[in-house]
């Protein structure tokens, strides 16, 4: 099942809460809606944490942890989905949301060697930044949109397997079914 799954690999409220370093949020960390693993808190957590791994920011996890809080979505899954986006995947992500990005705007893909200076920056930041921005937004939504459909989806499917499963074992043992749908 997958509330038995995703509770084998996230870790506990009292763990988290314990950290002495998240002491400054106070009571909002006892909110018990973000620490249940159900379909629609999963569900949420997907559509934050998928959202904001394809926006370039600094801080990603922070305002996915903000996010989370706001819509009740499970905490500590979205700031885990976050890192889908690490230095690994990084430069093909943003490229790739660089590439969607001019293609929107109808721009030429810029063909750039990437400099660590204040003057490359300063020269290129709106060729690439506005692309960039844009492309991100789009993959961002379309992304997390289809992941938060996919796991209700999937989630529901999953149990209405297991219920036919229980239904047809009841059945075999020779007791009623359940007559509640």
């Amino acid at each position: 099942m997958p509330k038995k799954f995703m509770k084998r690999y996230l870790p506990t409220p009292e763990r988290v809460k314990a950290m002495k370093s998240l002491h400054f949020l106070g009571d909002i960390l006892h909110e018990p809606n973000l620490w249940h693993i159900n379909r629609h808190s999963v569900a949420r957590a997907f559509l934050v944490g998928i959202w904001f791994c394809f926006i370039p920011m600094p801080f990603q996890m922070v305002a996915a942890a903000f996010f989370a809080i706001w819509f009740n979505a499970n905490l500590p899954l979205s700031v885990m989905l976050v890192w889908i986006s690490n230095p690994i995947t990084m430069p093909p992500m943003f490229y790739f949301n660089y590439k969607v990005g001019a293609w929107i705007l109808d721009r030429p893909v810029l063909n750039f060697e990437l400099e660590l200076t204040w003057q490359w920056i300063s020269e290129r930041l709106l060729d690439i930044g506005i692309p960039l921005f844009l492309g991100s937004l789009i993959v961002a939504t379309v992304s997390a949109c289809v992941a938060y459909l996919s796991i209700q989806y999937l989630w529901r499917r999953k149990v209405r397997s297991s219920w036919r499963l229980r239904q047809l074992s009841r059945l075999k043992r020779g007791q009623p079914a359940d007559q509640t749908s």
